[in-house]
């Protein structure tokens, strides 16, 4: 079995981050209307740059090192189908390959991971076919 660069504790905290994110309430308009044409569509989904969950996760993305960036990428890969746990390391390098393609490699990467609408879902799956959970298993009385 492949070994992981980024600890459990790591994947977990994102994990619960990104569910947090895809979960988020939209601002209410106070001024809405009875349906979208008639409040001309101002519901509609906008990023403000002001999502404290978004700036947390790039903000703790960007500071993993390479290896343990790597490893997220490819274990949303993992656990979108891309590739078995046997080709781990042909995923590892395919990751460090596009990432090595970038002009600056800790931001895009960020945007890559941050633009990945089931982050959360896939990296939990890919930490499945590790034989990991992501959650810590309380024990039972």
């Amino acid at each position: 079995m492949p070994e992981l660069a980024i600890s459990r504790e790591k994947i977990s905290f994102l994990i619960e981050k990104a569910h947090e994110f895809d979960v988020k309430d939209l601002p209410a308009d106070e001024e809405s209307g009875s349906n979208p044409t008639d409040d001309a569509e101002v519901d509609v989904l906008q990023d403000d740059g002001c999502d404290s969950v978004a700036a947390e996760m790039a903000s703790f993305i960007r500071a993993l090192n390479e290896d343990e960036q790597i490893d997220l990428v490819a274990l949303i890969w993992l656990g979108r189908g891309d590739g078995t746990i046997d080709e781990w390391e042909e995923l590892r390098s395919r990751a460090a390959e596009r990432r090595d393609g970038y002009r600056n490699p800790r931001w895009e990467t960020v945007r890559y991971l941050l633009g990945e609408p089931l982050l959360g879902d896939f990296l939990a799956e890919g930490l499945d076919k590790f034989g990991i959970s992501w959650v810590d298993e309380a024990p039972t009385p």
